[in-house]
């Protein structure tokens, strides 16, 4: 049965869509089945994956209005042990469209059931905010990893999260956790990014991976030629960061 994670934080800039795309591929590199769900109106999960967004019939969009299956939406084997269920800037619309709608939080996760036993993880690449597609991401996971960047504010924002996710555990979901906290864009030549590392897990009760992902011009250029960074540059330090990543996450999960 698949494991479910959601990639979380609304702060925009975080590392989330980066974090999403290359962990995904890291875990499928170790031969694990990954289903990717971009929820992300801004589609960039999907071209991060070489997948032109714009020319797609059946997007998550369709899916939550009712307009098609599961089955018809997910681009299956898009790299070896990869599907993805796509986004395009249709889904923006989502929101008002499900006004007035019952169970609306559930949507996704009633459509996930059909599917989740084929895979070992699936991952939802969440949008910077903490919407109704937010919540229905949590309300499908089974945990909630948050990437967060080293830089001075990284702690503002997260409590309020933190309550988001204890209110969706309370209220619609009561199996969720917090799967862990995983810090994006590390500068190891600055002060400043061990200090907020240190000042985050002094803060924080929950588990903060040791996987520290780095600055790197090579996981920046990845997306742009539709490949993660793994097939695109495995040797670099992005690439070798992912990976370890990945261990982490499936020693998590297991």
């Amino acid at each position: 049965m698949g494991r479910i994670i959601a990639i979380a934080n609304q702060k925009g800039g975080v590392g989330k869509t980066t974090t999403s795309i290359n962990l995904s591929a890291c875990i499928a590199a170790k031969g694990k089945r990954v289903l990717v769900i971009d929820m992300d109106p801004q589609g960039n999960t999907t071209s991060g994956y070489g997948i032109e967004k714009n020319e797609l019939d059946n997007t998550i969009y369709e899916l939550i209005l009712g307009d098609c299956s599961i089955e018809d939406c997910i681009l299956k084997e898009i790299f070896p042990n990869i599907s993805i269920l796509p986004s395009n800037v249709n889904l923006a619309a989502a929101e008002i469209e499900l006004i007035g709608v019952e169970k609306k939080e559930y949507i996704l996760k009633n459509e996930v059931d059909w599917v989740k036993d084929r895979y070992d993880f699936i991952l939802i690449d969440c949008p910077p905010s903490l919407s109704l597609l937010t919540v229905n991401a949590m309300t499908t996971a089974d945990s909630v990893l948050v990437p967060i960047q080293c830089e001075y504010y990284a702690l503002e924002g997260l409590s309020q999260l933190i309550h988001t996710i204890n209110l969706v555990k309370e209220r619609l979901n009561p199996e969720l956790d917090m799967d862990g906290v995983v810090f994006t864009m590390y500068d190891s030549r600055t002060n400043l990014s061990a200090q907020v590392v240190e000042n985050v897990k002094s803060h924080l009760s929950q588990k903060v991976y040791s996987t520290l992902i780095p600055r790197n011009i090579r996981l920046a250029e990845a997306p742009s030629y539709g490949k993660p960074i793994n097939m695109y540059d495995a040797k670099s330090a992005g690439s070798e960061s992912y990976m370890s990543l990945a261990d982490e996450v499936i020693r998590n999960n297991s």
